[in-house]
């Protein structure tokens, strides 16, 4: 008895000389040491404004370094399904789009951060209501906001003896774009350029008419599609097909002057502020409000936000959570206005500092169009979104190549995506 009360009293003493453990974790995060965050990402070098965004957190929290987990863009979803689906524990998640977080949401691979979504801050990020889910609850928070704008060469303008394009139709817009076109062959220039995504197209009709790209109901796209044929058979923009067969850049055709007018996101500006710092392009630039149908009341475009989640079995969660409400803080959003990203969070301030950048147009047309009444999702998003995108993307190329009808396409878009998915 004397024997094993002796060894129980070593035991105890032995233990108290024994470090506890951290709660939680094991991790230099919980011991309060220096962390070493990992976050996923794409395209590291192409996308500057992820390092812009690591530097500027490291600075104002020195203990804690970033360790990016570069993808190519091209295999970033399948990549990141991957990844979750076998308990990796990179600490935070980029949402490349808005289908990619719903999957993963509902999923339960995400840390609830409901209670950022809902602070003061929050309520001040443009697509956050984007991230809404099941419950009110939110799973990511959107440090960009993305939107589409008429881009227009002001020198291209002038020489055509034309206004600068406020308050455009989508009529006007064809008639203006005729106006500006000139040449012919390798000298022609077009007075407009509608890349060859479907969005030019489905996304801004569905945004404009309120219809549903979901809904396997499309006459909503009709008129927008006219717009498009119509402009195309004036030679008033490059043909479609000739634009796929040769990959055409819609940069290099407003960056070079072929093109008058591009509508296109605000990404956009990030590079035609670098590429005129370089002296790679002297485009005189400035940015107008989408063209709008007959008696809109408004302008109304459409736009995607960008966001970071944290994921659920992070390594160190309350550090990933720390880099997730910077990003989308105003110090965050200042940090990418610098290099000419538009950030989700909003204010007076930030608009100043943007306007503010070297080379950006600082008219009052270029900041309407910074101001849009109404910014609708690109595509709605469910579990069925991916193959509805499949089906209107190769029924939108049938109808740009002329190898169907309007009427007929929209008929088989209805078809498939009623039939097959819905």
């Amino acid at each position: 008895m004397i024997r094993r009360r002796m060894l129980a009293a070593v035991g105890l003493a032995m233990a108290a000389l024994l470090p506890l453990p951290a709660c939680g974790s094991s991790d230099n995060e919980a011991e309060g040491g220096p962390v070493e965050l990992t976050v996923a990402v794409w395209s590291l070098a192409s996308t500057p404004e992820f390092q812009t965004l690591f530097d500027a957190f490291h600075k104002a929290n020195p203990d804690i370094t970033i360790k990016p987990v570069d993808i190519l863009a091209a295999d970033y979803p399948t990549k990141v399904t991957t990844m979750l689906a076998g308990g990796d524990t990179t600490d935070v998640i980029t949402m490349k789009t808005l289908a990619d977080y719903v999957r993963f949401a509902g999923r339960g691979q995400l840390k609830d951060i409901t209670e950022l979504a809902t602070s003061p801050d929050g309520a001040k990020l443009a697509g956050l209501d984007q991230y809404k889910q099941a419950g009110d609850k939110y799973y990511a928070l959107p440090y960009r906001q993305d939107f589409w704008v008429l881009y227009y060469n002001k020198k291209m303008f002038d020489a055509a003896k034309q206004p600068y394009p406020e308050n455009l139709t989508w009529d006007q817009y064809i008639g203006l774009a005729k106006k500006l076109t000139t040449g012919s062959g390798d000298k022609k220039v077009y007075g407009a350029y509608q890349h060859v995504w479907r969005s030019v197209v489905q996304a801004i009709a569905a945004a404009q008419t309120g219809g549903d790209q979901l809904s396997g109901d499309y006459q909503f796209f009709a008129d927008q599609y006219r717009t498009a044929l119509a402009l195309q058979d004036a030679g008033a923009t490059l043909d479609f097909g000739t634009a796929v067969t040769q990959k055409t850049g819609y940069a290099s055709m407003f960056e070079t002057g072929k093109a008058a007018m591009l509508p296109m996101g605000t990404w956009y500006i990030a590079k035609v502020l670098s590429e005129k710092k370089k002296g790679t392009t002297d485009v005189d630039w400035g940015i107008a409000p989408m063209p709008q149908r007959p008696g809109a009341a408004g302008v109304t475009t459409f736009g995607a936000p960008t966001a970071f989640a944290v994921n659920k079995k992070a390594k160190h969660a309350a550090a990933a959570q720390k880099f997730v409400e910077f990003a989308a803080s105003p110090e965050g959003a200042k940090a990418i206005v610098d290099i000419g990203v538009v950030p989700a969070y909003q204010s007076d301030e930030i608009r100043q500092q943007y306007f503010a950048l070297e080379g950006m147009s600082t008219d009052e047309l270029s900041k309407k169009a910074f101001t849009p009444d109404k910014i609708n999702p690109e595509m709605p998003v469910s579990d069925k979104t991916a193959k509805v995108d499949t089906v209107l993307a190769e029924e939108h190329q049938l109808i740009m190549t002329k190898q169907k009808s309007i009427e007929d396409a929209i008929k088989e878009m209805e078809s498939r995506v009623k039939n097959e998915i819905n």
